[in-house]
């Protein structure tokens, strides 16, 4: 049963899981911190990986109750975060056009703003979602 808030989709966690050692489907979900350690660890040398196959419906339940649907998508957010983070196409996305820009010209401020993204994405459209 999904939630009335459907903010992320089980289908793009179970994509992401199939790229789980770098952590992707963690920071999807929410969850830096173990995506972080999942990053440096190759998911915890995969055993962390093959467990989170069985957790993902329970991470997407809790992400749905945590985080704020609205005009931001957050799966669309996620994607072009993922393949043109570097050039800031998720923040024009969201309407933060100025540092979208200076992600563009700077690739991400060196990268730097991109890790941050990971970290901190989901908050981000929440507060936009929550105007």
């Amino acid at each position: 049963m999904s939630h009335p808030n459907n903010t992320h989709l089980k289908s793009i966690g179970y994509i992401l899981w199939i790229f789980g050692f770098t952590g992707s489907h963690r920071f999807y979900y929410g969850k830096p911190i173990s995506g972080t350690i999942w990053f440096f660890t190759l998911g915890l040398l995969f055993i962390g990986w093959i467990i989170d196959f069985f957790l993902i419906p329970s991470m997407d339940r809790q992400a749905d109750f945590r985080y704020r649907s609205g005009r931001i998508d957050y799966t669309v957010a996620w994607i072009l975060l993922t393949f043109l983070g570097l050039f800031g196409i998720h923040r024009f996305y969201m309407g933060k056009w100025l540092t979208g820009i200076v992600y563009l010209i700077s690739g991400g401020i060196f990268g730097i703003g991109y890790l941050y993204d990971l970290w901190t994405l989901n908050d981000q459209i929440t507060l936009i979602n929550n105007k």
